[in-house]
């Protein structure tokens, strides 16, 4: 594979002494990759490195108040862009403290590069100062990882990292890089081309299986489009839209592809899952062809695994062929790139069609309106007069508009902004899907900021998210990233608080934060040089909103204080089947149609 040669580099480099420093060479290998743009905090190990990254011109380095916030700020450039995340750590807890945003974009399939100064590599193995495996910590959780202790190999493992992190299923790579090749001197000499035995990911899908599963698409009458982000990863959102309308089949998008197929079509049933629509969850459960795009078959989705979908026949597409089968056994496998498998897809049905096979889902269809205007997702307002976080993030979406790029951390918040607002476009809404990281929100919507500078950008989160990693407002602030973030006050960690509510008997232990305003997220705004804003009541929602839109000379912090006791519906229980969907803290006895 040939790569991209950036002539100013080599240009740069002419002017320059015969040799330069390994840091030289990595500051000029990220410039070859086109990186403009890097999150990180510098140390012992890595501090040769932040020397000639001073001098770059291309690069542009947001210093952050701790390595988890470089990790998600990556991430959220990546997730926002489509292009390759970068953060930096140094050695040690330097780069230990990156684990849990390298883990994060491994489970959500986000491309991102890792670089970590480690020890002098003569120390490798003593338990020296600041010394970690990186590594090796890090091996099951990226997508392929690089200890580089010789100069000389500093560009070539930059270009690979970058090719690996970007193709394929994207997902994170680490560079870890030792002092001694940082210091040393080195000829620069960025790679035309690759050699990866035994990575050659596979994009052109397999005829014979597509052309398999237009046959079954036509003759099924309730198949699902069950779409997951690998749809949004890969581009193909247009694609989709014309698959879904050239057959009439209803479409469901998990957590992760939000975005991906536009909320307001009429073919759009919402989300799957725990927390997913009764006509999402009951139209998965009652199909008898699940039509499975860039999904992973996930528990959240699924429930109960034995129960789930039990008539259906499955087909497939996934560019990662260790996830077809993993879960459930496959009809129709296709592996490849759903920007080549969907539009292949499209020309087999049409092909179908010419011979007049077009299937019949009339029947189907009137089954699912029912579940539609039976089981609505809706909320209900507090009877005490109190503030519903649904009505908040609800009004949010409509008055920021489909342009808007939302985040959020994890928990309650996280599934109301995932069913309360309107997604059209993909890019829009990024979440920590996989693995769950409180904290992920703030430091998110700052990479995606900085990454689509000219789009709002609004962190949704708790108050238990929030204070975890809201010193990057610092960061926001001191650079010009003005983010905008509502927090979701509820004075608990709300999910935790709805499970003990639901579970264990309204035993409240240690989720109540007994915040009573400690800390005053408004004067914390302050201090961080952010505008700070409070509502507590239904009709300053608007206002206040409107108010946040119109300020974008600095962050804005919103703190909006909500009922306590507001809970996420529909709902499954962990581990209980998607037949047992509740639906308002009742079993849905109409939810799959049948009377």
């Amino acid at each position: 594979m040939l790569l991209h040669t950036n002539e100013r580099i080599y240009e740069k480099k002419a002017v320059m002494s015969e040799q330069i420093t390994g840091a030289q060479s990595l500051v000029l290998s990220l410039e070859a990759a086109g990186v403009t743009d890097v999150f990180g905090i510098p140390g012992g190990a890595i501090l040769p490195l932040y020397d000639p990254l001073m001098d770059s011109k291309q690069i542009r380095h947001i210093l952050v108040r701790h390595e988890q916030g470089a990790g998600h700020a990556a991430e959220g450039y990546a997730a926002a862009s489509g292009r390759v995340g970068v953060c930096m750590a140094t050695s040690g807890p330097g780069a230990t403290n990156l684990v849990t945003p390298i883990a994060d974009a491994h489970m959500d399939s986000v491309p991102m590069v890792a670089i970590t100064g480690q020890v002098a590599s003569s120390s490798i193995g003593t338990d020296a100062f600041q010394e970690a495996d990186i590594r090796g910590i890090t091996m099951p959780i990226t997508k392929h990882s690089f200890l580089v202790t010789n100069p000389d190999e500093i560009p070539r493992a930059i270009a690979e990292a970058f090719h690996i992190a970007s193709t394929g299923r994207p997902g994170p790579v680490l560079v870890d890089v030792s002092k001694d090749a940082l210091q040393a001197l080195t000829d620069f000499n960025w790679p035309t081309s690759m050699d990866l035995p035994g990575y050659h990911p596979v994009t052109r899908p397999h005829a014979k299986q597509v052309r398999e599963a237009a046959r079954l698409i036509v003759e099924s009458r309730q198949p699902v489009l069950y779409v997951g982000g690998g749809v949004i990863r890969a581009n193909a959102s247009a694609a989709l839209l014309r698959l879904a309308e050239i057959t009439g089949i209803p479409v469901v998008t998990t957590l992760m592809a939000r975005g991906a197929f536009p909320d307001s079509h009429k073919q759009h049933l919402g989300m799957p899952g725990m927390h997913g629509s009764v006509a999402a969850v009951g139209a998965l459960q009652k199909s008898d062809l699940l039509i499975t795009l860039g999904a992973r078959f996930d528990d959240r989705v699924t429930g109960k695994l034995s129960s789930f979908a039990p008539n259906a026949q499955i087909i497939h597409a996934d560019i990662d062929p260790a996830e077809i089968g993993k879960n459930r056994y496959v009809d129709v496998p296709i592996v490849g790139d759903l920007a080549e498998i969907i539009p292949d897809l499209i020309a087999a049905v049409e092909a179908e069609n010419a011979l007049n096979n077009r299937g019949d889902y009339e029947g189907w269809w009137s089954q699912l309106d029912h579940i539609l205007q039976t089981y609505p997702v809706g909320y209900d307002f507090p009877t005490d007069g109190s503030l519903s976080p649904q009505f908040v993030i609800e009004r949010l979406g409509i008055i920021s508009g489909e342009n808007s790029v939302f985040t959020s951390g994890v928990g309650q918040h996280q599934m109301w902004a995932a069913q309360y607002i309107k997604y059209n476009k993909p890019n829009t809404w990024l979440n920590s899907g996989g693995l769950g990281t409180m904290g992920y929100a703030v430091p998110a919507a700052m990479g995606a900021k900085v990454a689509v500078p000219d789009k709002t950008v609004w962190a949704i989160d708790g108050d238990g998210c929030f204070q975890m990693t809201n010193q990057e407002l610092a960061t926001c602030t001191i650079n010009d990233i003005p983010i905008k973030v509502a927090v979701i006050n509820n004075n608990s960690l709300g999910m935790v608080r709805q499970w003990q509510t639901l579970f264990y008997n309204e035993r409240y232990s240690h989720t109540n934060l007994h915040t009573d305003r400690i800390p005053d997220f408004v004067k914390l705004a302050d201090a961080y040089g952010c505008h700070g804003l409070r509502c507590e009541s239904q009709d300053q929602v608007d206002a206040t909103i409107e108010k946040a839109m119109s300020l974008n000379d600095a962050p804005v912090v919103i703190d909006f204080v909500v009922h306590k006791d507001a809970m996420v519906w529909p709902m499954v229980a962990a581990g209980s089947s998607n037949d047992e969907i509740q639906y308002a803290r009742s079993i849905a006895p109409e939810w799959g149609g049948d009377e």
